[in-house]
């Protein structure tokens, strides 16, 4: 198994670096909201749901969203209240973490919530991600976050096979750590700070972007623990299987869709 998640980490590592830096803005988010269309479908049942209908009713509904925000230019704007809204939306479906019940039954009230959920998480990161991409130096913005999520999930893995006792939130994910969250910070941070050294960022400065990396990897946690506490209830290990090894597409960008609008909005306030 690790072998295998290990070569298709290996494969898609120049395909994700190419679509960032080769294809134009517009293509990048072209093929951005497809990969995001592919994570709503694949929350369709870890909400509890299954059919044609609900598969439909999920796209149909993220597609006329991501459609309103195009049409209104919301990406060409001075986005910091709306990149502020979808960092609060984010918090508050933080408060279903600490309520978790492992005995919740899949009924119409977690659906319904389910359903919210998906539609935040895939809206707000697909924001924020295209936002980012909008920007001059849009690339290399993505490639920090992207080294900031990655390091944090690497950190996190070996400080917590190292040193992790006490667990982060046993019932929604056992796996996690205290230690391992702490891990993901402490390399996030070195990671991004070596990054910024060498990357055309010169408006970021050495404060900023370890305040860029806790605060994304913070809640780049709870993003993660949002997606494993719907395979919990719903009963599956992945999310989809179209990443030999990985699982689903919504598995390997959950804690970036988190990540993503914390990152921007703290970019924005930062820098201006």
């Amino acid at each position: 198994m690790l072998k295998q998640r290990i070569l298709t980490a290996l494969l898609l590592l120049p395909l994700v670096l190419a679509a960032i830096f080769f294809l134009p803005a517009p293509w990048f988010i072209l093929l951005l909201t497809i990969i995001m269309l592919i994570c709503t479908i694949e929350y369709v049942r870890l909400a509890g749901f299954s059919g044609t209908a609900a598969i439909s009713a999920f796209v149909i509904t993220q597609t006329v969203i991501f459609a309103l925000l195009f049409l209104f230019e919301a990406l060409s704007i001075n986005s910091i209240m709306l990149l502020a809204g979808f960092v609060a939306a984010w918090l508050l479906l933080f408060i279903r973490l600490p309520f978790f019940n492992p005995n919740t039954q899949i009924d119409g009230r977690y659906r319904t919530l389910s359903f919210i959920t998906a539609i935040v998480s895939v809206t707000t990161g697909w924001f924020a991600l295209s936002w980012l991409r909008m920007q001059v130096e849009g690339p290399w913005l993505i490639l920090l976050l992207l080294l900031i999520v990655w390091a944090a999930d690497t950190g996190a893995y070996f400080a917590g096979k190292a040193f992790g006792k006490r667990k982060l939130a046993p019932y929604i994910s056992p796996g996690k750590t205290i230690a391992g969250v702490v891990g993901g910070l402490i390399l996030a941070a070195i990671v991004s700070w070596l990054a910024v050294q060498w990357m055309p960022l010169p408006f970021i400065s050495s404060m900023d972007v370890l305040i860029l990396s806790l605060m994304a990897v913070l809640v780049s946690v709870g993003g993660d623990l949002m997606v494993s506490m719907h395979k919990r209830i719903s009963g599956f290990k992945d999310s989809g299987h179209i990443l030999p090894g990985h699982g689903g597409i919504l598995d390997r960008l959950d804690s970036l869709l988190a990540a993503a609008p914390m990152f921007a909005l703290v970019l924005h306030l930062a820098t201006g």
